[in-house]
């Protein structure tokens, strides 16, 4: 999703109006159709934000990201990024897809789903989503840092 949202706005495509200003959740969901052919999602794990730090930086400072929900973290690149725009990262917990789901209560609409369901945009309502703790703030504060500095080293 991310590669094809930063080629379009390059190719001067149209690209899908909600990317801006929104709220990114790593995530693949496992998602299920209806008879009537709306969408519901069945689990909805965060997946390792890391992978996406390549094009993080560029698609937060395009696209005006407000929070990235994953797990694990971002890079510094990334990270400056997030303080630039006024971005947070929410952690969401490993392994805990179903309870993140039940948060999911509608699929509002998709879109490029010729990517595979992991890789298409999800639009969702939400409802009591989380638990989520703010792991990175808009000033680059992060968790993450922290806990690494803390370690004893030998």
């Amino acid at each position: 999703m991310h590669i094809r949202a930063l080629k379009y706005l390059d190719e001067g495509k149209e690209v899908p109006a909600d990317i801006e200003g929104s709220v990114l959740f790593h995530c693949g969901p496992i998602m299920a159709q209806r008879d009537d052919g709306s969408w519901y999602v069945v689990a909805a794990g965060p997946t390792t934000s890391a992978r996406m730090n390549k094009l993080e930086p560029e698609f937060i400072r395009r696209f005006h990201i407000r929070a990235i929900i994953g797990k694990g973290g971002m890079s510094k690149d990334t990270v400056d990024a997030m303080k630039e725009c006024g971005c947070v990262y929410l952690a969401a917990t490993g392994g805990a897809a179903i309870s993140l789901a039940e948060g999911l209560n509608r699929c509002s609409g998709n879109d490029w789903l010729d990517l595979g369901m992991a890789e298409a945009l999800w639009r969702f309502d939400t409802n009591k989503f989380g638990p989520l703790i703010v792991a990175i703030d808009a000033d680059g504060n992060s968790l993450y840092e922290k806990v690494n500095a803390s370690l004893v080293r030998p």
